[in-house]
């Protein structure tokens, strides 16, 4: 059947927008298909490396992980440090390098090298992160903060140790962090303050037998 004069006018005006927009479409849909591959791709490559970095964290909480009151045994030494070091070179977003920093800050410490342990435990807390479907568990962060007190206390920063740990709500930890700060306050000679903060652990449920000795000599040498 023939077309009309304006049925002839609207096809051919639909071929010249597919001849001057196809090409457009075509690359707005080879776009999509890209995203779409890519984040699929994306989505394949982050559940292989979860499982690369867990394996590896596997291994090293394998080495690091001891009972209560062990020292980490010094024929793991090494590889602990490597593993830690994988963790955080090759997959510093996961929350896998968060914890192998805190197991290479602890041997570090077993180690008398206290610079090293700042470090990581520093690296740590600057990598943490915020959001609603990759939030740093606070707990961990409130653990680092503790070491990282600790470790600025046995440093002899007494000042940074004490700034440090009155920005930190202890929550769960809060004993510890009480007691801590009674530390600081022995080591800065501060007795009442020291004996305060170490009644306040005691009072937020710490019954520890060494908090008790820290009480008794500071209530004795009044």
């Amino acid at each position: 059947m023939a077309l009309s004069a304006a049925e002839e006018e609207t096809l051919e005006s639909l071929k010249r927008w597919w001849h001057e927009s196809g090409r457009l479409l075509a690359l707005g849909i080879a776009v999509v298909a890209a995203v779409y591959f890519g984040w699929q791709f994306w989505q394949s490559s982050q559940q292989s490396a979860a499982a690369e970095a867990s394996a590896v964290y596997d291994r090293l909480s394998t080495l690091a992980v001891t009972n209560p009151g062990e020292l980490i045994p010094a024929e793991g030494h090494d590889e602990i440090r490597q593993l830690a070091a994988e963790l955080k070179n090759e997959h510093s977003s996961s929350v896998y390098a968060l914890y192998g920093a805190l197991f290479a800050a602890r041997l570090a410490v077993e180690t008398d090298d206290l610079a090293t342990a700042r470090q990581e435990l520093e690296w740590l807390l600057a990598n943490t992160q915020s959001g609603m479907f990759n939030s740093t568990e606070p707990t961990l962060i409130r653990l680092a903060q503790l070491r990282l007190g600790q470790v600025m206390l046995a440093s002899g920063e007494t000042d940074e140790a004490l700034a440090l740990i009155s920005t930190v709500d202890g929550q769960a930890l809060q004993s510890e962090f009480d007691e801590l700060r009674g530390d600081i306050y022995l080591a800065q000679g501060n007795h009442e303050q020291a004996l305060a903060a170490y009644e306040s652990a005691q009072g937020a449920g710490n019954m520890s037998p060494v908090l008790q000795m820290k009480m008794s000599e500071l209530q004795g040498s009044r």
